[in-house]
């Protein structure tokens, strides 16, 4: 019964936000077996990104346990922001290289998003079953900063993803964005954490400064979805025109 508790309270937050993105697709929403192939093709970017991870690791390009600020950031780059969001990359690419349901600007986020929770699904499990003594403690926080720290970096992912679809003649830089934006925000907000737990001199305002940098990714992120979101009833408007 404990387990099934420990994994309930794991997978809520993520079916929380699952619902929330779909809901914000409601004109065109995409097919549920699209979304549930992207969640679970997610959740197999934990073991692609530890392909990526570990041989860094051991090729010493960051420390196994930081100890110092310098270490503290490697180790959120190179362990855990950017071998993860190529993970990530790597599995949107194969979701919608070929998805014929990929026909509006919101729907890169939809499924990013989608596949983003998926690695976050995996990942709460694992976090929760192996503190599992504190399971709630660690559930609540993970709940509250993890798991929408990773819907974040998907909605980046996907937002410039459908830039570059959608605008091929726009600035080239929207292709680099793509991985290069969720890699710089998962690697910030990361670097604060890891950074605040090997200088407890200034762990307090650290904290206070990761509390503000999840208030602004969230906003921003909210901001992205609703400039897609315009932008694809501003298509229905011009393409409604024509056609009168």
């Amino acid at each position: 019964m404990e387990r099934l508790i420990i994994l309930l309270t794991a997978l809520l937050p993520i079916a929380v936000l699952v619902f929330y993105i779909y809901h914000k697709d409601k004109r065109l929403p995409e097919p549920t077996g699209q979304l549930v192939k992207a969640f679970l093709l997610g959740i197999l970017s934990v073991p692609l990104s530890l392909c990526i991870s570990t041989p860094l690791g051991l090729m010493g390009v960051f420390p196994e346990v930081a100890t110092s600020i310098l270490g503290s950031i490697r180790s959120a780059f190179f362990g855990a922001a950017i071998p993860e969001e190529i993970a990530k990359f790597f599995i949107l690419w194969l979701v919608l290289r070929k998805n014929p349901y990929f026909d509006e600007k919101m729907d890169g986020i939809v499924y990013a998003v989608c596949v983003s929770l998926g690695f976050a699904a995996l990942e709460n499990i694992m976090y929760l079953f192996s503190n599992a003594e504190a399971y709630l403690s660690v559930g609540i926080t993970r709940a509250m900063f993890a798991v929408p720290g990773h819907f974040c970096f998907g909605i980046l992912m996907g937002y410039y993803y459908s830039l570059a679809k959608f605008y091929p003649k726009a600035p080239k830089k929207n292709k680099v964005l793509i991985l290069v934006a969720p890699i710089l925000v998962h690697g910030l907000y990361d670097s604060i954490l890891f950074t605040a737990d090997v200088t407890p001199a200034i762990s307090g305002v650290l904290i206070i400064l990761f509390l503000l940098f999840c208030h602004k990714m969230w906003r921003y992120g909210s901001k992205r979805i609703k400039e897609h979101l315009e932008r694809d009833n501003n298509d229905i408007k011009v393409a409604e025109d024509e056609t009168i």
